[in-house]
């Protein structure tokens, strides 16, 4: 145990080296091809909607089964990396993520392509529950900012690179959308064997939660159905009503089920500290407000506005290239003056951002007016992302850095699945079904301006919405604890 102990209290000596900027380079590889993953991905849908003949609930949950299977093992592989060794389980992650993509473009059928979507979840998450602990692990407190902030910047760069090209890749057929991840991912297998070692693993065995994860999985799992199903099939029918009972009995089960274990999926006692559990509701709202903004703008540009998918790529850029260009500057400015004003400032730009969007976009919309809009909201999201990520991980003992991480993802995951799942009960709900699959296949040529309008009228009130609960989170994150607490955390540590 001392040995174990010495070894610990020399990493900071060790990791002072080159090593970190190896692991930032290759976890910023896995940050880069988890961003493509989803971007590329998006601006594809209308286009795999016509070329699978597959209703639009089939083709949302290609989307939905990558980020549930992820959502859903996240908690877990955070802790099994804190047990058995993060580069191990990122290397598998990498690995099993590759072979998906590969897989995946050639599903013949919508169900097996959601199967295989899943099986990449868990490899996704793999990835990302094990990324910031390598990154924490290996960079000193006073550069963990920006350290978090180029890993931030990297997923810019993918948000802004991806939807451009998921246009031009879809030119060739949509199965490109996942081909082009398997170079990616072979060389970051390669190099994340070759470059990564193995920093504050624990010699503690525990025990996995599985009642905790199987609720927690219904429970999710029902919600999303509910939200996806109830505005495009109704909300009477039995499977939306199911979905909502799954999450109404699952989710209260849920917590008083980790309460009660002494090695929980779920650890609320790191929720004890202020610092962790308002940065982390904060992470929540965000990727509540921006994920659904962007579904939003894909169908958007490629359904009323009729562009074709390279084009709708091009448009949404300013969103993700005004996040790159800010990501790492707010990082500094997290390292130099904490967390708190960097991280409220970008919840209030992006609530204001959204809340423009709401009041100008229209079906004849001009576009510079929508690139101020859509930019405002990535320089949110770029002043959010790093301080705030790099609040959370700091606020716990590097023994507990990979449930932390895996935590901060799930809630990130949590938000970004329910907006996706929230716009589209709103806007599906109020058109017709022949219209509703013409608008998400990108055909709209020889529709009415009244047939597009209720579509339109949907995206109104659902950025309004999104808007709202960005702002409100604005002085829920003033009050998170101050910065001083995370330094004496590390040195406690």
């Amino acid at each position: 145990m001392e040995a174990t102990s010495v070894a610990a209290r020399a990493q900071p000596a060790e990791t002072a080296s080159t090593y970190r900027w190896w692991a930032l380079g290759v976890t910023s590889v896995g940050a880069l091809l988890a961003a493509l993953n989803m971007s590329t991905l998006v601006i594809a849908l209308p286009a795999m909607v016509r070329s699978l003949h597959a209703g639009l609930l089939d083709v949302v949950w290609v989307l939905l089964a990558y980020m549930l299977a992820q959502t859903a093992a996240v908690l877990t592989v955070g802790r099994l990396g804190d047990m058995w060794g993060r580069k191990r389980l990122y290397t598998a992650g990498f690995a099993l993520f590759t072979a998906m993509a590969l897989a995946a473009g050639f599903a013949s059928s919508t169900w097996l392509l959601i199967a295989l979507r899943a099986v990449a979840g868990v490899g996704g998450a793999l990835m990302v529950a094990n990324s910031g602990a390598i990154v924490t692990d290996a960079f000193p407190r006073r550069e963990l900012g920006v350290a978090l902030g180029i890993n931030a910047m990297v997923v810019g760069v993918g948000a802004a690179v991806g939807p451009v090209l998921g246009g031009w890749l879809t030119q060739f057929g949509w199965q490109w959308v996942f081909w082009f991840n398997v170079p990616l991912g072979l060389v970051g297998t390669y190099v994340s064997i070759a470059v990564l070692r193995e920093l504050n693993a624990s010699t503690r065995r525990q025990r996995l939660d599985v009642a905790g994860n199987l609720l927690f999985l219904v429970a999710t799992t029902g919600l999303l159905i509910a939200l996806t199903m109830g505005g495009i099939e109704g909300w009477s029918q039995p499977l939306v009503v199911a979905g909502i009972i799954a999450f109404v009995a699952g989710a209260p089960a849920f917590v008083v089920l980790e309460l009660h274990r002494a090695e929980p999926l779920l650890d609320f006692g790191l929720f004890r500290n202020r610092l962790f559990t308002v940065a982390n509701v904060a992470q929540l709202v965000n990727g509540t407000a921006r994920m659904g903004f962007l579904f939003l703008l894909i169908f958007y540009f490629q359904g009323p506005q009729q562009k074709d998918p390279v084009t709708a790529g091009v448009l949404v850029m300013p969103l993700a290239l005004t996040m790159f260009l800010v990501s790492a500057p707010s990082g500094w400015i997290s390292d130099h003056l904490g967390s708190r004003l960097p991280a409220s400032s970008g919840l209030l730009l992006t609530g204001i951002g959204l809340a423009g969007m709401a009041a100008t976009v229209g079906i004849h919309s001009t576009y510079p007016l929508l690139a101020f809009w859509m930019a405002l909201v990535g320089v949110g999201g770029g002043l959010f992302n790093s301080p705030n990520a790099s609040s959370i991980m700091a606020a716990v003992r590097p023994a507990e850095r990979g449930v932390a991480s895996g935590i901060r993802m799930l809630v990130a995951f949590m938000g970004s699945m329910v907006s996706i799942a929230f716009v589209l009960a709103i806007v599906t709900s109020s058109m017709p079904r022949t219209v509703m699959l013409r608008i998400f296949s990108g055909v709209t040529s020889g529709l009415a301006d009244a047939q597009v309008q209720p579509f339109v009228t949907g995206m109104q009130a659902a950025l309004w919405v999104l808007a709202a609960v960005s702002l409100v989170a604005v002085p829920l994150s003033l009050t998170r604890g101050a910065e001083a607490s995370r330094r004496g955390t590390e040195a406690a540590a």
